[in-house]
């Protein structure tokens, strides 16, 4: 029997109480899935701490930190010097998730482009990259992405990428990557599914963005990392490629990208 093949959760929440005292058993049955390696994602700066400690705690978990878009206003805005220094941990692997949402926040569009710059600093000078949360904003998010890179390079990933063609275009341009969520395994979701299509296979991560999005069989259930494998298999039928192809092809872009996890694993 062939062993299962290895894929990260990108991109998750597990220090929301959806998971409370079940830490254990959510690694337990991602490892089971094949999913290895997953990356949970500080929302707020003074949560930070808690998140941490999920990392330290918990061989196969890193974690990113920032300011979600749609906290912006609520928060106090973060300083290029205060990710810098959050940055020096170990297992912190990346910058964000930043933004913009227009959908349920568009009234705080200038203080979310502030806070997205200052993320875009402090991805450039760490060399960490970007975790970007975009909706209905793609006009304003291709403006300031590409003007930022003509500041200075940086490496970026659109999270739980569901916008439009000309939006993955402009990122893909950057060379950037595009993560697939459950979003992409929806039967609806054939639009989307066509904009990865296009998009290179050596750009493409997936992630679950647990608990949210559970992709099919467990949509409208709570979702968590070793779910991504049903994602991937759907990315694999995407790119028609066989699962084994496409997960060792994603852990190669994963590893690309978050080139601070392979260096903790290696000295680990």
């Amino acid at each position: 029997m062939s062993p299962t093949p290895q894929i990260t959760d990108s991109h998750c929440h597990l220090d929301f109480p959806d998971f409370d005292g079940q830490m254990d058993d959510v690694i337990a049955r991602a490892a089971e899935a094949g999913v290895t390696r997953m990356v949970t994602i500080c929302t707020r700066l003074r949560l930070e701490p808690q998140v941490r400690a999920l990392a330290e705690a918990h061989a196969p978990v890193f974690y990113a930190a920032g300011t979600h878009p749609m906290s912006a206003a609520d928060e106090p805005l973060a300083t290029v010097d205060e990710l810098i220094a959050l940055a020096r941990h170990p297992k912190m692997v990346g910058i964000g998730e930043t933004g913009l949402d227009y959908h349920y926040t568009a009234e705080s569009a200038q203080v979310q482009q502030t806070s997205l710059r200052i993320h875009i600093a402090a991805a450039r000078e760490t060399g960490l990259p970007l975790i970007i949360h975009a909706r209905d904003a793609d006009d304003d998010m291709a403006q300031i992405l590409s003007e930022e890179y003509r500041n200075g390079a940086y490496t970026c990933v659109m999270h739980c990428f569901s916008s439009t063609a000309a939006l993955a275009k402009a990122a893909l341009d950057l060379g950037f990557y595009l993560s697939m969520s459950g979003i992409a395994a929806f039967p609806r979701s054939q639009e989307l599914r066509d904009i990865f299509a296009a998009a290179p296979v050596d750009r493409i991560l997936v992630e679950t963005d647990a608990p949210y999005l559970a992709p099919p069989p467990h949509r409208g259930k709570r979702n968590e990392p070793a779910y991504v494998a049903h994602t991937a298999r759907v990315g694999a039928e995407v790119f028609g490629m066989d699962y084994p192809a496409f997960a060792a092809q994603t852990q190669a872009n994963f590893d690309r990208l978050f080139t601070k996890v392979t260096q903790w694993q290696a000295a680990a």
